[in-house]
């Protein structure tokens, strides 16, 4: 990205005079309020085109996984800000928001630019067992496979490879990612499922999605499912109950007052 001074100082995603909204080239009003879902709004808004039949169904699936999966830390983070400072529900979706990273639910952009790279070096069997082994050798993990409470198989990743299949968008990534799936376990020497963070990208970058995108796929799912846990915070709040039990489950170690 350039830094400094800009010749083109250009937006083609919306502008707005007196009397009309323009969003991607279409008026807001007449053209899309009460005529366009919000997936397919989504993808035209990110991409400058509406989605296919196939793109939207392969959207509403990558949404609909990755929305809620219990009181992860970036939910925890969240629920904490919320009941500290009930006003501030921005303060706490941003707090949650702010929690995804490459570990927790930021990892399918990681596990996508990953695939990319197997796909750019054939993205076959042999690909994929090089890349394996250069991973073991550097002692790194396998982005898009394993998952601590999914280890007999990641459920999500299952249903949305099942889908790429049906809506017959799968392609170079999906392919990558089962044969990854595949070798894993034998060179890595350990149950190595695949995980949703690597069918997210696997069928959404294969219907088309820009991999430059890719993290704003969860971090949009995840703004509905911490919506939730805001709001049953601000009914039933728990905050200062995961605090305390924080505070229960850690002991000091440092020490002693003199």
């Amino acid at each position: 990205m350039r830094i400094g001074k800009q010749d083109d100082a250009f937006t083609a995603i919306a502008t707005s005079d007196e009397h009309s909204i323009t969003v991607r080239g279409h008026d807001l009003c007449r053209d899309l309020i009460g005529k366009i879902d919000f997936t397919d709004y989504f993808w035209l808004l990110v991409c400058g085109v509406r989605p296919t039949d196939k793109q939207t169904a392969a959207m509403d699936a990558c949404l609909v996984a990755i929305a809620e999966h219990g009181l992860v830390p970036s939910v925890q983070a969240a629920r904490m800000t919320l009941v500290a400072a009930p006003e501030a529900w921005q303060g706490a979706m941003a707090a949650g928001l702010l929690g995804m990273g490459t570990v927790v639910a930021g990892s399918s952009e990681v596990a996508g630019r990953y695939l990319a790279e197997v796909v750019a070096a054939g993205g076959d069997d042999a690909a994929a067992i090089a890349s394996l082994k250069d991973l073991k050798a550097a002692r790194k993990k396998v982005p898009g496979l394993g998952h601590p409470q999914h280890s007999g198989g990641d459920p999500r990743a299952d249903r949305l490879l099942e889908i790429a299949d049906e809506l017959g968008v799968s392609g170079a990534h999906v392919a990558a990612l089962r044969h990854l799936g595949r070798h894993a376990p034998d060179i890595m020497n350990r149950p190595l499922p695949i995980n949703v963070s690597g069918a997210i990208p696997a069928l959404i970058l294969d219907a088309g999605w820009p991999l430059e995108a890719l993290k704003a796929v969860p971090l949009l799912a995840r703004a509905a499912g911490l919506a939730a846990h805001l709001y049953e915070e601000s009914q039933r709040p728990i905050g200062f109950i995961m605090s305390h039990q924080a505070d229960q489950a850690i002991a000091y170690d440092g020490k002693a007052a003199e």
